[in-house]
């Protein structure tokens, strides 16, 4: 098992390509060399191999914050996850169930929210897209200060509060109020959720 993320950039034609780009390639490049696990095509779209299905929406969370927080531009992400039959060198020839169920997602749910998710598992995906667009009230609304301090504390998981202010430049108490008006901490409940239940399937 594998999974696969698809995603584009909502409204890049408003935005200037080099900011937007920069940013993602940055993000991208964290999680493998291109094109072999990752490739930007037609412009404003992508895809992402995370070999390890359990951090494909703590995936998904980098690449937003990362956009939100450096150029404040928002992406739609459809998160597949299953098997790949034919492995190749370029992520855009290689296919398989993770590829189809990640198209699936990307066209089907993102005309209603901007990340969703198609498993082998009918009642994951329904149990994680309701969640995901409850989230979603909240992470779609991030603004550039509340995606900045989102995306440091990802980055640096061990990192109090008062370290995450010292490389902001803000006092703790900011650095509290923008987690929760970022709802970091219900976001990162839902992640470990998402970890179970992909963990207990992929381990059956």
């Amino acid at each position: 098992m594998t999974s696969i993320l698809t995603g584009d950039i909502i409204k890049s034609r408003r935005s200037q390509d080099s900011l937007w780009l920069n940013s993602l390639k940055e993000i991208l490049n964290t999680f493998g060399d291109p094109p072999k696990y990752w490739q930007i095509y037609r412009g404003d779209s992508f895809q992402l191999e995370v070999e390890n299905p359990e951090k494909a929406f703590y995936t998904a969370l980098k690449i937003k914050a990362q956009l939100k927080a450096t150029v404040n531009i928002d992406v739609r992400i459809g998160i597949g996850i299953g098997k790949k039959d034919f492995n190749t060198n370029s992520i855009t020839e290689s296919n398989g169930e993770t590829f189809i169920n990640s198209g699936y997602a990307f066209d089907n749910y993102l005309k209603k929210q901007t990340i969703a998710i198609k498993t082998p598992w009918k009642e994951i995906d329904e149990e994680l897209n309701i969640a995901f667009d409850l989230a979603l009230l909240t992470m779609d609304s991030w603004t550039k200060n509340s995606a900045e301090v989102f995306k440091l504390s990802l980055q640096q998981e061990n990192f109090t509060q008062k370290e995450i202010g010292e490389v902001l430049g803000i006092t703790q108490g900011s650095v509290s109020e923008r987690q929760k008006r970022a709802g970091f901490e219900s976001i990162m409940k839902l992640e470990k959720r998402f970890q179970k239940l992909i963990h207990q399937k992929n381990n059956l």
